[in-house]
């Protein structure tokens, strides 16, 4: 029972081990730049089309329901884009968008890393000389830190499209009252709160999938139960800081 209780403590203070010893080496970034472009190509290109295509329906359905619970003479259509147009740039785009990716590069970094665990070939880097923490995890997570907030820039811009054109055909608004009602209740700071989300999502779910894959035993088994523990407990955390930074933010 004791171990149990003490286990949660010791996989934290194991994963923060690991991220210091691998950013104590980070300046040398010749080491690990081709890697790092990559992972970016990995991250930001290769999952573009997914996230693209999440967050336009996902906005798509939230214009629909939107026209659906407002579909009364008493509240201007207006309304419609007052409440789709912040809700993708504040929540929808960031958090659908790490959810994908959770799913995706959650599960392919913890997969490769927990491989390489089981077949010696992290072993083998730390042989070589190289420092297997600082040549793995970096340039994962940087290129997880950069690429999750150019992913949501696009994210927005075509959930904001997609309820535009959806809410124009469903005869629900036209584009003048969409982008008049979500001017309504813009604020300059949503765009940098949306950054501030998507930057922490990469940062946790990379590390997080970094953690789970490098430190992998048990064989090919192993590497499942890693890859699945990555993805699960990568969108728990994404939802708690969604929530930390809500209130400490809003």
């Amino acid at each position: 029972m004791y171990d149990r209780l003490i286990a949660p403590f010791n996989a934290f203070g194991q994963y923060v081990l690991l991220l210091v010893r691998a950013f104590r080496s980070a300046d040398e970034i010749e080491v690990y730049r081709a890697t790092w472009v990559q992972q970016m190509v990995i991250i930001g290109i290769e999952s573009l089309p997914i996230v693209l295509m999440a967050a336009a329906f996902s906005s798509a359905v939230m214009t629909l329901q939107a026209g659906y619970q407002l579909s009364t003479y008493f509240i201007p259509s207006t309304f419609i884009g007052a409440m789709v147009g912040p809700s993708v740039i504040l929540e929808l785009a960031a958090v659908s968008s790490a959810f994908v990716l959770a799913s995706r590069i959650g599960a392919r970094i913890a997969a490769e890393l927990g491989s390489m665990r089981v077949t010696g070939q992290i072993d083998a880097l730390e042989t070589m000389g190289l420092n297997s923490a600082c040549y793995l995890v970096v340039p994962r997570v940087l290129a997880g830190v950069f690429m999750f907030p150019m992913l949501y820039v696009a994210a927005c811009l075509v959930g904001v499209g997609s309820g535009i054109v959806v809410g124009d055909i469903a005869g629900l608004l036209s584009l003048h009252d969409f982008m008049y009602g979500a001017r309504q209740f813009y604020e300059p700071f949503d765009p940098f709160f949306g950054l501030t989300k998507a930057v922490t999502f990469g940062f946790i779910i990379t590390s997080i999938a970094c953690y789970k894959g490098y430190y992998t035993t048990g064989g090919a088994e192993g590497v499942g139960v890693s890859t699945t523990e990555a993805v699960v407990q990568g969108c728990l955390y994404v939802l708690l800081a969604d929530l930390v930074l809500a209130v400490v933010l809003l």
